[in-house]
């Protein structure tokens, strides 16, 4: 089935050639036409699938013969750059209709984001969060609402946004069609899609979430402390281009790009620490070319659409199988093909695992040849040879280095060789009484003078807390 048979609008056909679509993907074909006769969708789509014009082309059909000045539709998504990625085509799907579209996430200021609201843009794509907060003012009530559509709904739970959908579905009338796509169908996410839909057109539910079938993947065993050197000596063979690099931390995605660009590589990063204005112009100056690389954390994973992207290097192993699913899926978008590398050190196999076992397949260990992992690694410094207590660590003071004649707790004092005064010897009863009141101890005279054997010296420090100085025998 082509566009042209879907009987899409001349106006929305005219923008799919200006595009450049020629043929609808599987997801395209399976949902657009369900979703044009004004049928509830649920279906389970990979990144990279050509989704997002799977939805925004039946909106836009809906929407092309509605008066304007009232917001339509509602579509939210887990982050900004996912945000503003269906924003970017919406307007160029909708290019010669003259629907108008507004983002809404955060990291930016209200006011702008009010003015959209108040002017009736048709149709406005949010995050749950500062959806949230706008839906505070009365100026936010979207009451002519007909399209509801929850995009990336797997990754909107597991950020932790499901108590703040159902927040917003609260805020909003019951919309007249809802479009309900995720990668993966948890249980939560099931039980969420069974109260919104009615009587769905459903594709791939049951699907396993699999890498797109042209990515080529590879492992490069390495160790942590080499993975940076690995890294520099990938980006100076002629195999790889432009490169997303996946980190699991924001620390890590500064050290990373802080790295290369002293090592002359030309690189930025992108993580939730960065303004949106910083994203923004990170994410523009990768597509553009400016930048070689894009390091990145695993909140753009699902917000980064590059078409032309031909690596995807993972610099860290993540921690859940989704997450290699979506980092991967940045390449071979739409058919295309792509390379996924993953840098695995010792204390990150039993994640390999975890996703060879999701994927079902084995992926193939490989090295870069003329690399020595053990050529780059930091070499340990020597570890003095001391005498420490048994089953404790080495302490600074057991290896800090004593300027002739000073003394720690641990060196036993040499004799003094000044004169001490003579020791004079205290009657029973006067040491019995006596009592150092201004250390805080109390004397106790309990045990018989003589040859009666001597209590124990209290340690430094006095009387331990809350306990009652002892009364002195008289």
């Amino acid at each position: 089935m082509s566009f042209s048979e879907m009987k899409l609008n001349p106006m929305l056909l005219r923008a799919v050639q200006a595009s450049g679509y020629t043929t609808p993907t599987p997801i395209q074909r399976d949902a657009i036409p369900p979703a044009l006769q004004g049928r509830d969708v649920l279906g389970c789509a990979m990144t990279g699938s050509g989704k997002t014009a799977a939805f925004v082309l039946p909106v836009l059909e809906r929407l092309i013969p509605k008066s304007r000045g009232a917001t339509r539709a509602l579509i939210l998504t887990p982050t900004r750059e996912l945000a503003a990625q269906i924003h970017d085509q919406i307007e160029k799907l909708g290019k010669f209709t003259g629907l108008r579209s507004a983002t809404v996430f955060g990291g930016v200021p209200m006011p702008a984001q009010q003015r959209a609201f108040e002017s009736g843009v048709d149709i406005i794509v949010a995050t749950p969060g500062r959806l949230l907060d706008h839906f505070q003012h009365r100026y936010a009530k979207l009451a002519s609402l007909e399209v509801l559509v929850l995009d990336e709904a797997d990754r909107m739970l597991d950020m932790g946004f499901l108590p703040d959908i159902k927040r917003v579905l609260k805020h909003i009338p019951k919309a007249q069609q809802t479009l309900f796509f995720s990668a993966t169908m948890p249980k939560e996410i099931a039980e969420l899609s069974g109260s919104l839909l009615r009587d769905p057109a459903t594709f791939n539910v049951e699907r396993k979430a699999l890498p797109a079938s042209g990515v080529t993947q590879a492992i490069y065993p390495v160790p942590q402390d080499a993975k940076t050197a690995l890294l520099l000596k990938l980006l100076e063979t002629d195999t790889v281009g432009s490169a997303i690099v996946f980190t699991r931390t924001k620390h890590r995605a500064n050290k990373v790009a802080k790295f290369l660009v002293s090592k002359g590589v030309d690189a930025e990063r992108i993580h939730g620490d960065r303004s949106q204005g910083q994203r923004t112009e990170a994410l523009a100056g990768f597509k553009s070319g400016k930048y070689r690389v894009l390091v990145a954390t695993d909140i753009a994973a699902r917000g980064i659409d590059i078409h032309a992207l031909e690596h995807v290097i993972n610099f860290d192993v993540p921690n859940v199988p989704e997450d290699y699913i979506h980092r991967v899926g940045r390449t071979a978008r739409a058919e295309r093909t792509g390379e996924a590398l993953t840098f695995v050190a010792p204390d990150e196999e039993a994640q390999l695992r975890d996703i060879e076992k999701a994927i079902g397949n084995k992926l193939p260990r490989t090295r870069l040849e003329g690399f020595d992992p053990r050529a780059v690694m930091p070499v340990a410094p020597a570890v003095p040879n001391v005498r420490v207590g048994v089953g404790r660590a080495p302490r600074p003071s057991d290896v800090r280095a004593h300027k002739p004649g000073a003394t720690s707790k641990n060196t036993p004092r040499p004799a003094s060789s000044a004169p001490t005064k003579p020791a004079h010897p205290r009657p029973a009863t006067q040491a019995a009484t006596s009592s150092h009141t201004a250390l805080g101890h109390a004397a106790s005279s309990t045990a018989p003078t003589g040859d009666a054997p001597k209590r124990k010296r209290r340690r430094r420090g006095g009387r331990g807390r809350g306990a009652k100085p002892a009364t002195p025998t008289t």
